[in-house]
């Protein structure tokens, strides 16, 4: 039965630092041995006499090398090789690239390439570093040190060029110089890793900016006498992105118009469902729509767009008149919207007629109450993140009644705007003993006088 061919698939030891144990037959291996050998066993330059048996220089080594070298006479290139701590280098030797694909496993740590290896299927290619492209594309992860002719540093720096880490001449070898340079290569393999890698999370944060851009929007309320504040914050297992999403526009007639929702879930998919929730909403509203009619428009975009017919999303619309003395509000399954006015206690708005959630029943109707402002108020929107945190080491949660007894006294501590809502998210974590669990979206709304 022919043996299993090896091939590269988990992270290379370049990557990891560490060198994994390869397979390896019941006896000594030629490929496997911390020095070379010919096909007739000959031992090459700086033979110590003392051949290690693979398992030995598997509990030994540090690291791996793959020398892939043009070598008919069958004499090696390659003398003893130390690393920094003394302990010798394991080397496996391929006279072609099929024969270098199936040493080329996980625990190797760098390779030595013969830049006068003809690559397969490049007859006649002028191409001098076909080659080494062809082993960069097998071996993208693992450092390549290329071997030219002595003094062809023209074709050793394009080498460089094109993707290896470093060129050494073939006539100038001897244990330490290339003993040093595999520990560089390596080296340097894993600090261009690490760059890229670093390059790879920039460019993911700034992905992640312009779906927040998307998520938390800016509110269109030019003209308007109210103040507008927002407070966002993802649960601690996502990064910038969850279900919440908030909105606020004023429309030509000089009604303002606010929502919050939650879709239930908190990944991408959630977050992306929210923002074309969002998107509706606005452009619903701007069209002229309002209160069950806008509700069961939107119910039709998320039966339309959601992935699994579960999901479902929370929703509260409010549109405050041009004077801002009175609202109409409009529940689909979200907490009722804090009010909070001057000399009275802070209390939620009616929630008696709040209708389903968006997604749950078909045809569902969503009534819209009018409510009484006043002339000067805050209306605090929030969703369930705020109020579902713990309180203390109990089972105990912070609720509605522990929201509004917390806003009332950041609001007699003469706190407005942004701080009020930073300091209510803040001590809501502090009172949960850590960050929240579940996204967190607060919108506020104010009318002075």
């Amino acid at each position: 039965m022919p043996v299993p061919i090896p091939r590269q698939r988990g992270i290379p030891a370049v990557e990891s630092g560490q060198a994994q144990p390869a397979s390896s037959g019941t006896g000594p291996s030629r490929e496997e041995s911390p020095r070379t050998e010919g096909p007739a066993g000959n031992t090459g330059t700086g033979n110590t006499g003392t051949t290690p048996t693979s398992a030995t220089a598997t509990a030994t080594t540090n690291l791996t090398l793959l020398v892939i070298e043009d070598d008919p006479g069958g004499s090696t290139i390659v003398p003893e090789l130390l690393d920094s701590a003394g302990k010798p280098i394991r080397v496996r030797t391929a006279r072609n690239l099929t024969e270098a694909e199936r040493l080329l496993t996980d625990d190797v740590h760098c390779i030595l390439l013969d830049l006068a290896l003809p690559a397969p299927g490049r007859a006649g290619d002028d191409d001098e570093l076909a080659v080494l492209k062809h082993v960069l594309q097998l071996a993208p992860r693992h450092a390549v040190l290329a071997l030219t002719a002595s003094g062809d540093a023209e074709r050793g720096a394009d080498a460089v060029r094109v993707g290896a880490q470093d060129y050494l001449f073939r006539d100038e070898l001897d244990g330490r110089l290339l003993s040093r340079a595999i520990r560089y290569a390596v080296e340097r393999k894993r600090s261009d890793t690490a760059e890229r890698r670093l390059a790879e999370g920039r460019l993911r944060a700034q992905e992640n900016r312009r779906l927040e851009r998307g998520l938390l929007p800016t509110p269109l309320l030019e003209g308007s006498p109210l103040r507008f504040a927002a407070r966002y914050r993802p649960g601690r297992s996502r990064a910038l992105l969850g279900g919440d999403f908030y909105d606020t526009v004023r429309t030509p007639d000089g009604t303002v118009h606010a929502m919050i929702g939650d879709v239930c879930g908190h990944g991408p998919d959630e977050a992306a469902l929210g923002v074309e929730l969002r998107i509706a909403w606005r452009a619903l509203t701007l069209a002229g729509l309002c209160g069950d009619e806008l509700l069961g428009t939107l119910q039709q975009v998320l039966e339309h767009e959601r992935s699994d017919d579960e999901i479902f999303a929370t929703l509260c619309t409010v549109d405050i008149s041009p004077d801002g003395r009175r609202a109409g509000l409009c529940l689909a399954g979200h907490p009722s919207p804090l009010l909070a006015r001057p000399g009275r206690p802070v209390q939620l708005l009616p929630y008696d007629n709040n209708g389903p959630a968006l997604g749950l029943l078909p045809g569902a109707r969503w009534p819209r109450m009018q409510v009484e402002l006043g002339a000067e108020w805050s209306l605090m929107l929030y969703t369930d993140g705020l109020i579902e945190g713990r309180v203390g080491e109990g089972g105990e949660r912070l609720g509605q009644d522990g929201m509004m007894e917390m806003v009332r006294r950041l609001l007699a501590e003469g706190l407005r705007g942004e701080a009020l809502l930073r300091a209510a998210v803040n001590e809501a974590r502090d009172l949960n003993g850590g960050e929240l669990t579940d996204d967190v979206a607060v919108l506020l709304l104010d009318r002075a006088v």
